[in-house]
C-alpha cells in the first residue's frame, strides 16, 4: 500500500506544480519546472518536503513566472524547497557540491520545456560519469562522517531511517555509484531494500504526524500493525534487516569501487588478479575468494579458514565464496577438532578486522554453519538505552575491545571465547547471565575446549557484571565488598579474565559505561581482590589519616576544596558533625546539578569529613559554601528546588536491605529515575530517623540510578532488623512523594 501512496502523493504534487506554472503562465520552451531529490524520484512521505527547481536557458529570462509559480504552492506543500537557475547555474552547482550534484542525478520534468529537461538531466549524468573517479573519494568521506555521527540502522538504540548507516542515504548514495557505470551492485536486492525502508518511513510519518525519520521506542507496537507482523520484537528485527542488507551492499560498492579507483584506468578491463594464501582460497581486489578448481566439500575447515584470513589481512570474505562455503563445507564434528578451534579464535582475534567478515558472516546465513545459537540474540535490541548498539553487534564489539587486553591475560583464548559468549543469555526471561551460563558451557564444549576451560567460560559467562556492578554500588573500602569478589571468582586467573572481559564489555557499551572514573573503581577493586588471592591475607577496612581541621570549621562555618580529576572533581567537605549533615551537603550539590558518583563519610573528633566524586570538572567551592550556608540558615528550601518530575515520579522506586553486603553496616539499596536530589530526599528521610549514614555510592547509567547507602545508628554499629525496615520504608515513601 505504502508504494501506492507515494505514486498517490507524487502525481496529485506533480498536478499542482504543473497547474501552478500554468497560473504563472510559464513559457513551454527554454523554462521548465523539474523535482530534484526525493520529490525527483518520486518518494514523497506523507510529511516530504518538495524540492523544486525553476530551470532556464541561459539566453532565456524567466520573467515573472520566477517568483508568481511559488505562491500557490506554499499553500499545498508540507515544506517547499525551491529555486530558480540557469543551466549554467545548474551545471556549476553541481560541480560545487556533492550533495547538490547527487539531488540533481534524479531530475523529473514537472512542467514547461521537456526538452531542456532532458538535455539537463543528460548532461548531469555525463558530468557525473565525467569526474566519477575524482568524485567518489570524497562521496566516500561524507558517507563515512555522516555514519560516525548519525549511527548505524541496523544496531542504534533508536533507529532513524534516512541518515543512519544502511538508510535511504546509504541506498541514494549505491544508486549514485551505479550510475557511474564503474561498479554494479545487485539491483533486485537494492531496490526491494529501498522500498522496504521506504515503506517504513511512510508509516513512521503517519504514525508521528509530522516529518521525521527517527523510530521512537513507543512507535513500534503501532508499527507492528501496520506492517502486519506479530509484535514490536518482530518490526525491529524487520527494520535493522533491511539497515544491515543497505549496509552490506553499500559495503560492497564501495569495496568493488576501491578495486576500480587502486587500478589505473587503462587496465580497468584486465582480469583480476589473484594472491594465493593456501589451502583452496586467494586474495582477489581486496577479497578473499575461491581459486579455481577448489573443492569445499571436502573440507568442513575451508568456512573458518576464509574467514580468519579475510578478518587478519583486513579484506572483505567476499559474499558469494561465503554463501557456497556455508552451502558445500561438511558439518563440523562434535566437539570440533583443535584446527578448527584455532581458526575460529583467529577470526574472534583479528580485532577490527573481525566486524565486516561478521557481516558477510551473516548476511549470507554462514554464521549459522559456525554458531546456530546466534541467533538469539539477532539483531536484539538491548533493554537499556545506554547501549549504543544492539547485542549482536555489541558482542561483536567486545571480541574487537578484548584483543588489546590479551597480552594482559594468561589464557587469551578463553577471554576471546567469553567475550563472544557473554551475552548470549539475552532475550531469555531470567537474568541473562543466568541463563548464558548453561548455552556457553554447551557451545564451549562443541567447540572443543577443555573440560576446565569450558568452566571457566560458563563462570566468566555468569560472573562478567560482577565487577561493574559491585565497584560502583558497594563500599570499596569495606572487607565484605573484596570478600564478595574473592569468594566468588575463587583464583586470581579467573579474576584477571573476568577484569579483561569486563573492560572490554564496558568499551563497547558506550562511553558513558567507561569513564575514567569506572575504570578506576572497578581496578581497584579487582587490585584488592587479586592481592587477597595471590597472598591469602583477608581485605581489612581501610583507616583514613586524620585530615586537617580548618580554622574556620572549629569555629562553626563548612569548608569546601575541590581538587580536578581526569573526568570529574574531588570535593573535601568539612563541617561540625551532627544528623542532617549528610543531607544538607547532599542538597547542596544537587542545586548546583553537580552530578554525584560517590561520597564516602567519616567522623574526626566532633568534625565530619566527606569526599564527594562529582562528573564536572569545573567546582566552585565559594559558589558550595554560598549555597550551603543559604540551606542550613533556612533561606533555601531544598524541597521546593528539588521537586521530581512526573515522568520520575510516575515509576515507584525499589528500596531494598541487603544484609549479605556488609558486616560492618547496614546496607541500602535504591532503584530509581535519575534527577537531582535524590541522595538528598535519602538523606533527609534518614536524618528524621536518627540513622547516620556512613558512605554513599551513586551509579547512574542511562535513566536509572542505582545508589547504595551504609548506614549506621547515629551512636552504634549497624541497625537491628526492625530499625532497617522502618529505614527503607521511610526511603521508600520519601521518594514516591
Amino acid at each position: 500500500m505504502s508504494a501506492e501512496g507515494r505514486a498517490e502523493r507524487t502525481a496529485a504534487a506533480d498536478a499542482q506544480c504543473a497547474e501552478a506554472y500554468a497560473a504563472a503562465d510559464g513559457p513551454e520552451v527554454g523554462v521548465a519546472l523539474v523535482a530534484v531529490g526525493g520529490y525527483g524520484r518520486g518518494e514523497l512521505a506523507p510529511f516530504s518536503d518538495w524540492d523544486v527547481v525553476l530551470v532556464h536557458d541561459d539566453e532565456v529570462s524567466p520573467g515573472a513566472v520566477s517568483e508568481q509559480v511559488w505562491y500557490p504552492l506554499w499553500d499545498v506543500a508540507p515544506e517547499l524547497d525551491h529555486s530558480v537557475r540557469s543551466f549554467s547555474e545548474m551545471l556549476s552547482a553541481s560541480t560545487g557540491d556533492l550533495r547538490v550534484a547527487l539531488g540533481l542525478l534524479d531530475i523529473r520534468h514537472l512542467a514547461g520545456d521537456r526538452g531542456l529537461v532532458l538535455r539537463l538531466r543528460t548532461t548531469m549524468l555525463a558530468h557525473w560519469r565525467r569526474h566519477a573517479r575524482a568524485l567518489l573519494p570524497e562521496l566516500r568521506s561524507l558517507s563515512l562522517e555522516r555514519h560516525r555521527r548519525a549511527g548505524e540502522l541496523a544496531h542504534a538504540s533508536v533507529p532513524e531511517v534516512k541518515e543512519m548507516a544502511g538508510g535511504l542515504r546509504d541506498a541514494v548514495v549505491i544508486k549514485a555509484i551505479v550510475a557511474t557505470w564503474l561498479v554494479d551492485v545487485p539491483a533486485v536486492e537494492l531496490e526491494a531494500s529501498r522500498r522496504a525502508l521506504l515503506d517504513v518511513r511512510d508509516l513512521v510519518h503517519e504514525i508521528a504526524g509530522r516529518a521525521g525519520d527517527r523510530i521512537v521506542p513507543e512507535m513500534w507496537d503501532e508499527l507492528a500493525d501496520r506492517l502486519d507482523l506479530a509484535d514490536a520484537r518482530t518490526a525491529q528485527a524487520h527494520v535493522r534487516t533491511i539497515g544491515r542488507r543497505l549496509t552490506h551492499l553499500s559495503h560492497l560498492a564501495w569495496r568493488r569501487v576501491d578495486g576500480v579507483l587502486d587500478r589505473p584506468p587503462a587496465k580497468a578491463a584486465r582480469r583480476p588478479r589473484l594472491t594465493p594464501l593456501g589451502g583452496g582460497l586467494a586474495l582477489s581486489s581486496g577479497e578473499v575468494v575461491l581459486v579455481p578448481g577448489a573443492r569445499p566439500a571436502r573440507d568442513p575447515l575451508m568456512l573458518l579458514r576464509a574467514s580468519a584470513s579475510a578478518a587478519e589481512h583486513g579484506v572483505a570474505l567476499a559474499p558469494p565464496t561465503a554463501a557456497r562455503l556455508a552451502k558445500d563445507t561438511p558439518e563440523l564434528p562434535d566437539p570440533w577438532p583443535e584446527e578448527a578451534r584455532q581458526l575460529f579464535l583467529r577470526l574472534l582475534g583479528a580485532g577490527r578486522g573481525l566486524l565486516a567478515v561478521w557481516e558477510t558472516l551473516e548476511e549470507t546465513g554462514a554464521i549459522s554453519r559456525i554458531l546456530p545459537e546466534w541467533e538469539r540474540i539477532r539483531l536484539l535490541p538491548h533493554a537499556s538505552i545506554i547501549h549504543r548498539y544492539t547485542v549482536d553487534r555489541h558482542t561483536i564489539e567486545t571480541c574487537i575491545e578484548a584483543v588489546p587486553l590479551l597480552p594482559r591475560v594468561a589464557r587469551p583464548d578463553v577471554l576471546l571465547a567469553a567475550a563472544l559468549l557473554h551475552d548470549i543469555g539475552k532475550g531469555s526471561l531470567t537474568e541473562h547471565s543466568v541463563a548464558g551460563e548453561p548455552i556457553a558451557r554447551r557451545i564451549a564444549a562443541r567447540m572443543g575446549f577443555p573440560a576446565e576451560e569450558v568452566e571457566l567460560i560458563a563462570q566468566l559467562v555468569r560472573r562478567h557484571l560482577l565487577l561493574s556492578t559491585t565497584a560502583t554500588t558497594r563500599d570499596p573500602d569495606d572487607p565484605a565488598t573484596v570478600d564478595l569478589v574473592v569468594e566468588t571468582m575463587g583464583e586470581a586467573e579467573a579474576l584477571a579474565l573476568l577484569t579483561a572481559l569486563t573492560e572490554a564489555d564496558a568499551r563497547a557499551t558506550s562511553p558513558k559505561a567507561w569513564t575514567t572514573w569506572r575504570a578506576r573503581l572497578v581496578r581497584d577493586l579487582a587490585g584488592r581482590a587479586a592481592k587477597v588471592l595471590d597472598t591469602g591475607i583477608d581485605a581489612q577496612e581501610r583507616t583514613y589519616d586524620a585530615v586537617e581541621i580548618p580554622d574556620g570549621v572549629r569555629s562553626g562555618a563548612a569548608s569546601f576544596r575541590a581538587e580536578p580529576l581526569a573526568d570529574g572533581a574531588r570535593v573535601w567537605a568539612i563541617a561540625p558533625d551532627r544528623i542532617g549533615l549528610l543531607a544538607d551537603l547532599a542538597a547542596t550539590f544537587a542545586i548546583a546539578r553537580l552530578p554525584v558518583r560517590a561520597c564516602r563519610v567519616w567522623q574526626q573528633g566532633a568534625f565530619a569529613v566527606s569526599v564527594w566524586d562529582v562528573g564536572d570538572s569545573y567546582v566552585d567551592s565559594a559558589v558550595l559554601r554560598t549555597r550551603f550556608s543559604a540551606i542550613t540558615e533556612g533561606r533555601l528550601d531544598p524541597a521546593e528546588r528539588l521537586a521530581p518530575s512526573a515522568a520520575a515520579s510516575a515509576r515507584p522506586p525499589s528500596v531494598v536491605v541487603r544484609p549479605e553486603a556488609s558486616s560492618t553496616a547496614t546496607v541500602l539499596e535504591v532503584r530509581t529515575i535519575d534527577r537531582p536530589g535524590v541522595v538528598h530526599t535519602v538523606a533527609a528521610a534518614l536524618t528524621r530517623l536518627d540513622i547516620a549514614v556512613r558512605s554513599a555510592h551513586i551509579s547512574t547509567l542511562g535513566p536509572q540510578a542505582v545508589d547504595v547507602f551504609y548506614l549506621h545508628e547515629a551512636h552504634a554499629g549497624a541497625l537491628g532488623d526492625q530499625r532497617a525496615a522502618e529505614a527503607a520504608h521511610a526511603v521508600r515513601a520519601a521518594l514516591e512523594r
